[in-house]
């Protein structure tokens, strides 16, 4: 069973420096899974990004939404990663503040 997941990070940048931000880290942010998201595929409408990926052979799938003073990422898990979902949105929550930081 699927598990829709929202996470919403507050940010201090404007949308368009959040934008590039999430372009330059979006692989990071994904590498902090520990390597089990693979065959990643994202494409940009506007301040969207939509993704796909592989993850324990299983499609995630998800929107990550820049708006001026925050990025909502709606993501659905699949199967065993909807279990963990805790842990995963905790972990991704963290990685994207790290990465929305004002520097």
């Amino acid at each position: 069973m699927s598990k829709p997941v929202t996470i919403t990070i507050p940010h201090q940048l404007g949308a368009a420096e959040a934008r590039r931000r999430i372009e330059e880290g979006f692989g990071q942010l994904l590498s902090q899974t520990g390597g089990m998201v693979k065959d990643v595929q994202k494409a940009w409408a506007g301040d969207a990004l939509t993704f796909s990926a592989q993850a324990m052979g299983q499609p995630i799938s998800g929107v990550l939404t820049v708006f001026d003073q925050s990025v909502r990422m709606d993501i659905v898990l699949p199967g065993l990663l909807g279990m963990i979902a805790g842990k995963i949105t905790g972990q991704v929550k963290k990685q994207g503040q790290l990465l929305l930081e004002k520097k």
